[in-house]
């Protein structure tokens, strides 16, 4: 399972793509990948929110994922 990253995203994991590969342990559902990704780097937690896109369009929790999805994590954007 390959997630894009950007923004703070990028900056916290160190690279611009995640590669999951933990077999049957892959996230299912959104709200499983923001678990697996807040655990794997605790940064995440410090985020005020942080979206979800599966296959371009923003995801809710219970989206369910597969292998093959195009998924990006979306962090807050400010700007002027």
């Amino acid at each position: 399972m390959k997630i894009l990253l950007f923004g703070i995203s990028k900056d916290i994991v160190g690279a611009s793509s995640l590669l999951i590969n933990d077999g049957k342990k892959n996230p299912t559902t959104v709200k499983e990948l923001k678990q697996f990704i807040s655990n794997k780097y605790p940064e995440f937690n410090t985020l005020s929110s942080l979206a979800i896109a599966v296959n371009s369009n923003y995801a809710e929790d219970t989206t369910l994922l597969q292998e093959e999805d195009e998924i990006a994590i979306i962090p807050p954007v400010s700007g002027g």
